[in-house]
């Protein structure tokens, strides 16, 4: 077994100068496979990542960004899990039926699967799960103390309920045909509550869960260490148990740069960024890795379940802003390609099919958006003729975006439209956009759970910001009757027909502007094997293997 208590370095970082605090991390990644055996170097068998971003938790009732996500990843299951192809697949919960009326779940709990050990166990320091750990676990989301962010989760539950240690029903209030996706999120993971509620005991800091790892030691903003579960359930298709790995070390290093330096020196096994400062290093214009680094790492791209895009306040009193003609110019105003290609380095996918992003069933296969620089420089004037007013608009954006803006604040003066690029925090931005104060703003939505429902929610007039996700305060009847309709379509195809003409609705009244369809792009290490690729970024290491002479 691979050695980690080298890794537990006695660190008084606030006390030290951010260089300081740079080295001790570069000595604790470099040290990682130290005193292993004096005789084998294993560290091939440790997986090394860096979150910029800091992790905050590692209760998943708390895995709402990205970082809290990948980290009770490694530690947590759920009732279901997602291949990578966004399929529903078996988890804790062996199998499971749906009543014909898409109400009632009835899930069949593994017998084989064990908690991390921990003395609040008793003399086993482990035991099986069973059905009341999940109603448990769920129904904690809910409790108002723990104030967890995933509560929404359940919104549409009436009841859950264990039958016995092995079944366990949870009843809709009513049909949501895609529950399951919602299920396989990492707010739904099991934990035990005797541990959960020890007294004294933070479980944020000191997780246990069923997952291929277990948690070893956290220093927060320095590292985190998890060790190999080897009590753990699953096994590959060759019969060889899961994982393959003995450990798992992430770094807190804030600094891109930083974390650039370090993974080109082999210190990091995987770079999950692609930073402006060093995208040009690494990436050809098309998007390809650069010829002097194609012997020594590996370049992953897919589709992301991102939809970058520029809204508008519908609500706003400003007649530009209300102009269905202004609307469509910006959208057909500017190239998309071109903006790809010099901005992006092909990194992604243009923006011109609608909302629904591609990787997603519900993603239009015809474009709804073409540049049309004519058409739109006709539509401005027209506007300009019929109110007498000129199209002057402020577009909001943070400071990660500026060049984007500016981009198409140049394109679409070329038609006539003037923009005043505003860049504020993305704090701010947020704020301001929730409570209706911008006209024009720049954002996001990343998909929460698989499904394009996610998506068209936005769109949906029973969910105006600032309490739901309809920052644009689009409404139409004819669209919410599409969207309640599609609670009721169980039939996977037909449901994705659905999405796709709510998506042509909502995109012929222009409420926003689509930008391009994001992709999940990773460098590894040429050693790292197994790592695959899913449109909702989720990092799953219980296959990952790292090559060493004739391993695996």
């Amino acid at each position: 077994m691979v050695n980690i208590q080298c890794l537990d370095l006695s660190i008084q970082q606030h006390y030290l100068p951010a260089i300081y605090r740079l080295g001790i991390l570069l000595l604790f990644i470099s040290e990682i496979g130290c005193s292993i055996e004096p005789q084998a170097d294993r560290s091939h068998l440790v997986f090394r990542y860096n979150e910029d971003g800091n992790i905050t938790s590692l209760d998943p009732a708390f895995s709402r960004n990205l970082e809290n996500i990948w980290a009770t990843t490694h530690l947590f299951n759920g009732l279901v899990q997602l291949n990578d192809n966004l399929e529903v697949i078996p988890d804790v919960a062996e199998q499971w039926n749906v009543s014909a009326d898409g109400l009632v779940y009835e899930f069949k709990i593994r017998e084989d699967v064990y908690f991390h050990k921990h003395p609040g166990f008793g003399n086993k320091k482990t035991r099986s799960v069973t059905a009341s750990d999940f109603v448990y676990s769920l129904k904690r989301l809910l409790d108002p103390q723990l104030a967890s962010p995933g509560g929404w989760v359940l919104q549409n539950v009436k009841k859950i309920e264990a039958n016995n240690d092995r079944q366990l029903t949870i009843t809709l209030k009513k049909p949501f045909p895609g529950f399951l996706g919602l299920l396989s999120m990492r707010y739904c993971s099991v934990i035990p509550h005797e541990i959960a509620n020890i007294k004294g005991v933070d479980f944020r800091k000191n997780p246990i869960g069923t997952g291929p790892f277990a948690f070893k030691n956290w220093e927060e903003n320095v590292k985190l260490v998890l060790r190999k579960n080897p009590l753990y359930f699953e096994y590959d298709e060759k019969g060889e148990a899961l994982p393959y790995l003995e450990a798992v070390a992430i770094t807190f290093v804030p600094d891109k740069q930083s974390e650039f330096m370090l993974f080109l020196q082999g210190k990091l096994d995987l770079l999950n960024s692609l930073d402006n400062s060093y995208k040009d290093e690494l990436l050809t214009q098309e998007g390809q890795l650069s010829e002097k680094y194609r012997k020594k790492i590996s370049l992953q791209k897919g589709p992301y379940l991102n939809t970058e895009y520029l809204g508008f306040y519908l609500d706003s009193p400003s007649v530009i802003i209300q102009s269905p003609a202004i609307r469509e110019a910006i959208n057909i105003g500017f190239d998309r390609k071109k903006m790809m290609t010099y901005l992006r380095n092909n990194i992604g996918f243009e923006g011109d099919k609608g909302f629904i992003p591609k990787g997603l069933p519900g993603h239009p296969e015809n474009r709804l958006l073409e540049y049309q620089p004519e058409k739109a420089a006709a539509l401005v004037k027209n506007f300009e003729k019929q109110t007498g007013k000129k199209a002057w608009i402020t577009l909001a954006t943070d400071p990660n975006y500026v060049d984007l803006c500016e981009y198409i604040q140049r394109e679409l003066q070329k038609i006539g439209i003037s923009i005043k690029v505003d860049v504020m925090p993305p704090s701010t931005l947020k704020k301001a956009r929730s409570q209706g104060k911008l006209e024009m703003f720049r954002s996001n939505w990343i998909a929460d759970y698989p499904d394009a429902e996610n998506y068209l929610s936005l769109f949906y007039s029973k969910n105006l910001s600032p309490s739901g996700p309809n920052y644009t305060h689009f409404n139409n009847d004819t669209f919410d009757s599409y969207y309640y309709d599609s609670f009721m379509i169980n039939d996977a195809d037909k449901r994705s027909k659905h999405y796709k003409t709510m998506d042509s609705l909502a995109m012929s009244r222009h409420p926003l502007v689509p930008l391009f369809y994001d992709q999940v792009v990773r460098f590894t290490q040429k050693e790292v094997e197994g790592l695959t690729l899913n449109p909702i970024n989720d990092l799953k290491l219980k296959k990952v293997w790292k090559k060493k002479n004739s391993y695996k």
